[in-house]
């Protein structure tokens, strides 16, 4: 919520006061706990969850979705020849990189409306989830829901395959990592808050551009800034365009909070994953 409400506050850096929505003198949030308190203040604690009912059932399905076809792909590129056989990093990258962009092909209607409803003032352009459906159905057809689509693309084939390379290559040397949860594989939880840190970090700023243009279309001047610009079709063009107006700074709003809630979900998605996949060979031995 935090950080999708940083990433829409589009305002130059060097000087404010030029792109602030008129009767505006200051930018509405200052960082990552001024943003915390401003959403409390003006709309209660509830307004800090907005979007949750989407955003649950999109970690849902994308993490069933994303590790079945990363498997599958390991697999697949495995049983090429031997002509063809790939370094271990070129694997873990390119079965990485599917999934994720097959994961967030299926899911990304879901990710639209999150990114929507969280950025809803107390000015409410979607009173429901299915009202939202309906809505954007309606005044923007099929294609509403997938605005954006080309920059997630872009920006989850590199994210998911550094991921999953810095993952396997990082994992024979955290595995002897001494902490309290070492018996339950803590190297594990470890490579992936490194992994996920660094590719997050690598690949933000296509996070900004995804959730700019998410939030384009017949309700963007309702949105809790009122002044998020309208951008042209295109991932460069709206890359450009944010530099243009804000500096790089811009494109990594809300860096240091997303990395905050990336650490710890990447630390227990992964461990999960390999104590589930340790069951798995378990049973199939039986």
């Amino acid at each position: 919520m935090i950080k999708i409400r940083l990433q829409l506050q589009a305002h130059s850096l060097s000087d404010p006061s030029t792109s602030l929505p008129a009767g505006r003198t200051r930018a509405a949030y200052q960082g990552t706990f001024a943003t915390f308190r401003s959403i409390l203040k003006n709309e209660g604690i509830t307004g800090l969850w907005k979007g949750n009912v989407p955003a649950e059932a999109l970690y849902l399905t994308y993490g069933s979705i994303q590790f079945l076809s990363y498997r599958s792909a390991t697999k697949v590129i495995d049983t090429l020849p031997d002509d063809l056989k790939l370094p271990g990093a070129g694997v873990s990258f390119i079965a990485g990189a599917f999934a994720g962009t097959a994961a967030t092909t299926c899911t990304y209607p879901l990710d639209l409306l999150r990114t929507r409803f969280a950025a809803q003032s107390t000015q409410r352009a979607y009173t429901s989830l299915i009202a939202s459906v309906r809505e954007i159905n309606r005044r923007e057809g099929p294609r509403g829901f997938f605005r954006g689509l080309s920059a997630a693309v872009v920006q989850i084939v590199p994210y998911m395959g550094f991921f999953f390379t810095f993952y396997e290559s990082l994992k024979p040397l955290v595995a002897d990592v001494s902490l309290p949860l070492e018996s339950l594989g803590s190297g594990n939880a470890v490579a992936g808050v490194l992994a996920s840190v660094m590719s997050k970090t690598l690949v933000f700023p296509l996070d900004t551009v995804r959730k700019r243009l998410q939030v384009q279309g017949p309700s963007r001047e309702t949105y809790v800034h009122g002044n998020v610009p309208q951008y042209g079709s295109g991932v460069v063009r709206t890359l450009t365009s944010i530099v243009q107006r804000e500096g790089m700074g811009g494109l990594y709003r809300g860096l240091s909070v997303g990395l905050i809630k990336a650490a710890p979900a990447s630390a227990v998605t992964m461990w999960t994953y390999e104590k589930t996949m340790e069951v798995l060979r378990a049973i199939s031995q039986d």
